[in-house]
């Protein structure tokens, strides 16, 4: 198959070239183009493309031409405050990717959207695709992604010609992500070396639970799809369900119990000075996002996750610790900056990524 990808250059879309066939003829897009001789980057053609931009709609369509499937990955999670805006790519980019290739006539569309598109749920039950996605209201990248469902819908009616597949993974993890969540998470005031360390508190209020899935599981899900033409919605996650101590356990620390609100007030403090660029409506979304079952994605698709959740978890967290990344610019490695340079950063005072409100 002739296969185009927005934003292979990120956390899926390089694993996805990965996992698929070498026979396939690929194209990736990105808005900053990678080392085109390192793997798994050699294995496509590459255009530089920034699909939110105003006209982006026009070079897409002429892009997607005789494309038997477009994999559409290109969304910005945390944004520094310099990177295009969130609505821009993510609403933008989105409905150019769709109108360009409804135009050109591409048969199979498959749309990375989220477990964070769902309502809250009971804590502990694992809610179907058939779950509302109404978003979780102080999240910026739930209602964004929620947002997406609806114009997904839209998209469905107007264009049923167009096979339309959408996931719907929990938090991708795996080792060559450790820079960019060290970028999201982690910033100037915590080295990412530290991560992992025995000593390293690890501050977590007790209700909290999360699930997680390999990049890799993901990769593969996305693949089956391809070669299944599957269609409608697929959660993806790996089966078990880690709560605070046993994130606590895998993140090498120790737990210190705190409040919710206490751990949101210390997040904000700490994300409008600049000494940490995650937001604390990550925080919302952590606490609040619904678990997923997964029970569609092994029965129609056959996909059987080869890793669980920890062992995801403490892949990240080994790839913080030695550097890992790879030869992209969202891949690239933690920053080893040094005491003198780590001030300088936190000298400069505000967010230094965008809000998430």
């Amino acid at each position: 198959m002739r296969i185009v990808i927005t934003g292979a250059t990120g956390n899926v879309g390089t694993a996805l070239l990965a996992a698929l066939d070498p026979g396939h003829d690929v194209v990736g897009l990105a808005r900053r183009l990678p080392d085109t001789t390192a793997e798994p980057f050699r294995r496509a053609g590459w255009r530089a493309v920034d699909v939110g931009a105003p006209g982006a709609g026009h070079e897409l369509t002429q892009l997607f031409e005789g494309a038997d499937a477009v994999v559409h990955l290109a969304w910005a999670i945390s944004p520094v405050r310099g990177d295009p805006p969130m609505w821009r790519t993510n609403d933008h980019g989105t409905r150019h990717v769709l109108g360009a290739a409804a135009a050109a006539g591409v048969p199979h569309v498959v749309v990375a959207s989220s477990v964070a598109a769902y309502g809250p749920a009971p804590r502990w039950e694992k809610v179907p695709e058939s779950r509302p996605c109404t978003g979780i209201p102080h999240s910026a990248y739930s209602r964004g992604k929620a947002a997406l469902e609806t114009l997904l819908d839209r998209f469905e009616e107007r264009h049923p010609e167009v096979a339309l597949a959408r996931i719907r993974p929990c938090a991708i993890l795996h080792r060559r992500a450790a820079g960019e969540f060290a970028r999201w998470l982690l910033g100037p005031a915590v080295p990412a070396r530290l991560v992992g360390g025995r000593h390293l508190p690890v501050p977590l209020w007790t209700e909290l639970r999360a699930q997680v899935v390999h990049t890799a599981d993901v990769a593969e899900a996305i693949r089956l799809i391809l070669g299944t033409r599957f269609t409608g919605p697929v959660n993806l996650a790996a089966p078990e369900v880690l709560d605070a101590d046993a994130l606590a356990e895998v993140l090498g620390g120790v737990r210190v119990p705190v409040p919710k609100p206490l751990a949101q007030v210390a997040v904000r403090a700490a994300w409008w000075t600049g000494a940490l660029p995650v937001h604390p409506g990550w925080l919302e979304l952590a606490d609040r996002a619904a678990l997923a079952d997964t029970t569609l994605a092994e029965t129609a698709l056959g996909w059987q996750p080869r890793y669980d959740a920890a062992s995801a978890l403490a892949e990240l967290v080994a790839g913080l610790r030695s550097g890992a990344g790879a030869a992209s610019t969202p891949l690239a490695p933690p920053r080893r900056d040094g005491v003198v340079a780590r001030l300088r950063s936190l000298a400069r005072f505000g967010p230094s990524h965008q809000s998430q409100d």
